[in-house]
């Protein structure tokens, strides 16, 4: 047992005197039949120093943090010399393997260490965002994070929000053609939490100049955001008050209306595709200018059982005005996506529609028209807003 011993004694102490790297144990032989292994890393939280344990089973990982006075219990009770019969100790002044042989013969081998630097001390995993919080005038003037880039713990799901909307864009953005300057509308920017996200990860992160401009209607944000603008010396951001139907634009290179209600996200698409935008993204809501017309008309076929439910007609509704702006911008050259995904934690999921302007030399425009004509034909829909504003409205047969 004096192996044993020297191994418990050299985990604790590497523990205590800050030295400790990381332990694994494994081939196990006890009691709990799906256990495999355990990992042990040093981990911050709440700026104290835990030790994290990684319960590694054969359908699941269950992961533990314990204060280092509980972990030292713990390996000392429940883990060394209980059913592990590999165990390896990385220290910032040697390596420890300890394994257990025949007759019940422990062998204690002393490596060098395999690492002479402190891994950094973390929780979670370093997440990968787009915009960091540290630094970032507007977002401690948006009250998102306090004067030294923290972000506030009722912010958090913001933020998070923040990073995720640029996160799906990053990825569009990248298919832009090559300019000396990008021209950003942000359709219904509202207090301009994307706005100024969108306009710091282009000029600041992927060093891509752009013009951005925030449409909105109540003076009071408008105000905001060209005060935020100011300070944060984003020369080339500026917020004006206008509505989406009436703001005039003819050279937008990226159009981007989040949660445009009813048939203001017809009114930002028509905006982008008139100003022929090399890319179009607005996330719909509020549905509520076709569900009147199916309810309006109730066309009778296999699937008005669904329609006669209150829940149904409104996800048919929605799926049926987004299905019919996807086709508008097929017609006009655009390829699109049309994809769900969530937008903060307390907001239920959300489509996002977009359109990537393509130089499409096949595009069947007749088949389109019929298939528009079609779907409104089968669920009995006079007319769809952007349709109309697209001047494809065809005469009723």
């Amino acid at each position: 047992m004096d192996n044993l011993n020297k191994l418990q004694e050299s985990i604790e102490r590497s523990i205590q005197e800050n030295t400790f790297v990381k332990m694994s144990l494994g081939n196990y032989k006890g009691e709990d039949e799906t256990l495999k292994n355990i990992y042990v890393k040093r981990v911050l939280i709440k700026n104290q120093q835990n030790l994290s344990f990684t319960y590694r089973h054969k359908t699941k990982d269950i992961v533990k943090n314990y204060s280092l006075e509980e972990a030292i219990d713990i390996i000392r009770t429940s883990t060394v010399g209980k059913g592990f019969r590999l165990v390896t100790l990385f220290t910032l002044e040697y390596d420890l393997a300890f394994e257990l042989h025949k007759n019940d013969n422990w062998i204690l081998t002393q490596r060098k260490p395999s690492t002479n630097v402190a891994p950094p001390l973390e929780h979670d995993k370093q997440k990968n965002r787009k915009i960091e919080a540290a630094g970032k005038r507007y977002l401690h003037e948006l009250k998102i994070t306090d004067d030294k880039g923290v972000v506030y713990k009722h912010a958090q799901d913001k933020f998070r929000q923040i990073n995720h909307y640029v996160e799906i864009l990053s990825s569009l953005l990248k298919e832009l053609p090559e300019r000396p300057i990008t021209n950003v509308v942000d359709m219904g920017a509202g207090k301009g939490y994307l706005t100024f996200a969108l306009y710091d990860y282009l000029n600041n992160v992927i060093n891509k100049p752009a013009n951005l401009i925030g449409v909105e209607f109540r003076k009071d944000m408008v105000d905001l955001g060209n005060t935020v603008a100011r300070h944060s010396n984003f020369n080339n951001l500026q917020f004006v008050e206008d509505s989406i139907d009436q703001y005039e634009n003819p050279d937008i290179h990226v159009l981007i209306a989040l949660h445009a209600c009813d048939t203001a996200t017809d009114d930002a698409i028509y905006k982008g595709i008139t100003s022929n935008a090399d890319l179009i993204v607005v996330a719909p809501c509020c549905h509520k200018q076709i569900r009147r017309e199916i309810e309006k008309h109730k066309a009778v076929n296999e699937l008005d059982f669904l329609t006669k439910h209150g829940i149904f007609l409104e996800r048919q509704a929605e799926m049926v005005t987004d299905g019919i702006r996807a086709l508008v911008l097929e017609y006009f050259g655009y390829s699109t996506k049309v994809f769900e995904f969530i937008s903060d934690a307390h907001t239920p999921k959300n489509v996002l529609v977009v359109g990537l302007k393509r130089q499409h030399d096949n595009i069947d425009k007749i088949k389109i028209l019929e298939k528009i004509a079609a779907t409104k034909s089968f669920f009995g829909i006079g007319y769809h807003h952007l349709e109309k504003m697209m001047g494809l409205l065809q005469p009723a047969s």
